[in-house]
């Protein structure tokens, strides 16, 4: 038997699990005449347990309520780490800032930074601490690399090693002993002297140690625990060592260690989980994880997809997508249920003991304070906070409620909401973040309707895009009904029009043009049409002006353009009338790409080319029977005239000038538009912008809501986009 610990280690690389992948008995020969058959059939028996255990105990996945575990096989995605260049390299919170308005985008860990596959770098290091936040994928990629060095050669691990698994959370005493857990894993599964074989297998370099979740150590031993790590991996330093810990848990590297940090999932990779998730037969079938990957790609979800780029949220998107094919309007109840499981759910999950400071600091009491800081933040404009302002202000909540805990300090409270929950992130030295902008923007939202902010909301933030959707949650939270909200906005929104006689009667003509038309949508929907097509027009004719060449290829570009940008936009008013917003967008995508590919040739007809686009755009509208009195026959020949006689860029600029008026005129007289109309100075054609953001707004908020009076939103929409009576 003692013979056996040594063979069984010196021989090929991991001789019994490896040879024990392929199935064959054959190879246990390799061991020795010296054992009998019986002897034979114990190693046999305990190495294909030890197999089993590990897939059993460590190769599935079973989170956040699921019913049926996932093989973790089936739905793993390879994992990236930052290289070191991305690991705290911002000197302030001004560059912080600077760098995430740069890359305007909504997410806050940075694109551009080096990245390396996982597996590549758990063969390339020896020694490796794997870094990332709560629910980051650290504790996967482990089990993982533990089912590689299973399959031997046919693995993605390129070294011989037995993988034991260790979670740190075990290590619940003082008198910590690795070899000893060790020695168990393979006791459990009917090794004989498992003491020898391990002591064998470590003085060999055989084992790849995965050293699970050194933040979840408790407190009191993990000075002690760190001192038998860093003594284990002295003495036993052949072997191969990966471990986790929280990166604001990581206080010290260990000394042999390279210390890597997770990325987050990209585009590619949520769509590969997603693919994977949905791998049954019927899903494939069905093609579900396509249409999940699909809707997360819509604007309306666009908060929604920032969550999925860290795999814990990303699975409970995947089990929310699988429950009901869709993501709930209701944003509000999406974004609580994802705050929740970084509040508490992921520690009850993982069985993890929690700082003794949520003893008094109970789940709601800390939403409270988490809004406060939330809703401070982005009123000032701030995403990134010092770690000296936001002890201050949880000083100062804790002091000003009686019902907080008072014995508690600023400083614990924000390294435990960093360490165990990754709520707020510590993106450079002393500089924290909230882990999501959704989150912030939740709780901001949270904050507003528990403080009765909602007028000053309305007043002073309707058209700042920067807080759509802090509109959007707020509607969503008003569980007594969003009327107050949609009538204030109504309300506000008029203020763009009230005192701008230009624009006054542009809402009129719209009203004149399209009353009583045979067009199947409601009536708000028609004028945001006609709305739409004069705002493209005013847009147009200020490009082309503005441009030194004035010629009928500038102003059709320019009219496209416009007409992408505003004519789907306004279409959203109609909202749904269902197949209008469809039709809107379908068309605004298909104009944005010929306008692109009409710029991107340099052919003798790019004149006539961009003309198509008006054409086609006219012939679009002609099918919505939208307008009650234009004559798209006569306009469509017309425009055709014109087609066929575009003059060249080599014609006297008076030539070109004079074509371009034409061409306007023709657009204008069609829809009984006067230049005057649609000649708008900067600061009406911004007016008329931000009332069209506006009234779009309000459709967003009350798809968003909970309860909204069908009284209240048949006034409002009887209302919309036409001239206050009073």
């Amino acid at each position: 038997m003692e013979s056996f610990a040594a063979q069984a280690v010196s021989g090929l690389a991991v001789p019994i699990f490896q040879i024990l992948w392929g199935g064959s008995r054959k190879v246990l020969g390799i061991f020795g005449k010296t054992l009998d058959e019986k002897t034979r059939e114990i190693i046999f028996g305990a190495s294909k347990q030890y197999v089993q255990n590990y897939k059993e105990r460590h190769g599935n996945l079973k989170v956040l309520g699921m019913r049926d575990p996932v093989e973790l096989e089936l739905v793993y995605t390879a994992v990236q780490f930052l290289g070191d260049d991305a690991i705290r390299t911002f000197e302030s919170i001004e560059n912080l800032e600077e760098v995430y308005r740069q890359a305007k985008s909504r997410r806050f860990q940075s694109q551009n930074g080096k990245k390396q596959a996982g597996i590549k770098v758990a063969n390339n290091k020896q020694y490796l601490m794997v870094l990332g936040g709560p629910g980051a994928g650290k504790s996967t990629f482990l089990r993982k690399m533990g089912l590689e060095a299973l399959k031997g050669k046919k693995g993605g691990l390129k070294h011989g090693c037995i993988p034991v698994f260790i979670e740190l959370k075990r290590f619940a005493s003082s008198n910590i002993n690795i070899e000893t857990f060790i020695a168990e894993e393979f006791h459990t599964c009917g090794f004989p002297l498992p003491e020898k074989f391990t002591a064998k297998a470590l003085e060999e370099g055989k084992l790849l140690i995965l050293l699970d979740g050194l933040d979840e150590v408790p407190t009191k031993n993990l000075t002690e625990a760190i001192i038998q790590i860093q003594n284990f991996v002295d003495k036993y330093d052949k072997n191969r060592f990966i471990a986790s810990c929280r990166t604001a848990a990581y206080r010290s590297g260990f000394r042999r260690f390279s210390d890597v940090s997770m990325a987050d999932f990209d585009d590619d990779q949520i769509q590969q989980f997603i693919s994977n998730w949905f791998h049954s037969y019927a899903d494939k079938q069905a093609k579900t994880g396509d249409k999940c990957w699909e809707l997360l790609q819509k604007p309306e979800h666009e908060a929604a997809k920032e969550l999925a780029h860290t795999p814990l949220l990303l699975t409970f998107l995947c089990l929310v997508y699988d429950r009901s094919q869709s993501f709930p309007d209701n944003r509000s109840v999406l974004y609580r249920k994802a705050l929740r499981i970084l509040l508490e759910e992921w520690a009850s999950e993982k069985r993890i003991l929690r700082d003794e400071i949520y003893q008094g600091l109970h789940t709601e009491l800390e939403e409270i304070l988490l809004s406060e800081i939330a809703y401070r933040g982005f009123e000032s404009d701030r995403l990134f906070f010092s770690q000296r302002d936001i002890v201050g202000q949880i000083k100062t909540f804790l002091a000003s409620n009686l019902n907080a805990p008072q014995h508690l300090d600023g400083e614990s409270v924000l390294n435990a909401i960093a360490v165990q929950q990754g709520i707020l992130v510590e993106r450079a030295e002393d500089v924290f973040s909230f882990s999501h902008l959704t989150l912030q923007e939740y709780l901001t939202a949270q904050y507003i309707d528990d403080h009765r902010q909602v007028e000053k909301l309305v007043n002073e933030h309707l058209t700042d895009q920067r807080w759509k959707e802090v509109f959007l949650l707020v509607a969503g939270l008003m569980r007594g009904g969003a009327d107050d909200l949609l009538l204030l906005m109504e309300k506000e929104t008029q203020k763009y029009i009230i005192n701008t006689p230009k624009l006054q009667a542009l809402l009129n003509w719209a009203e004149q043009v399209t009353v009583g038309s045979p067009g199947d949508f409601k009536p708000v929907g028609k004028r945001a049409v006609a709305i739409a097509n004069a705002y493209a027009y005013a847009l147009a004719n200020a490009n082309a002006y503005a441009n030194t060449l004035a010629n009928a290829k500038t102003y059709a570009y320019a009219l496209a353009n416009a007409n992408a940008n505003t004519y789907a936009y306004a279409l959203a008013n109609a909202n749904a009338y269902a197949n209008t917003f469809t039709l809107a967008n379908a068309n605004a995508y298909a104009n944005t790409f010929t306008l692109a590919n009409a710029l991107g040739n340099v052919l003798a007809d790019a004149d006539a080319l961009a003309l198509v686009i008006v054409i086609s755009y006219t012939r679009e509208l002609e099918e919505l029977k939208i307008f009650n009195n234009v004559d798209f026959t006569i306009l469509s020949a017309k425009l055709k005239g014109l087609k066929a006689r575009i003059p060249d860029d080599k014609q006297p600029r008076e030539i070109l000038r004079a074509f371009v008026e034409n061409l306007q005129e023709t657009l204008l007289n069609a829809f009984n538009l006067t230049q005057e109309m649609v000649n708008l100075s900067e600061a009406e054609a911004k007016a008329l912008g931000d009332y069209l953001y506006a009234n779009h707004l309000i459709i967003q908020c009350k798809q968003a809501a909970v309860r909204v009076s069908p009284q209240t939103w048949e006034a409002i929409e009887a209302r919309m986009l036409l001239v206050p009576s009073d």
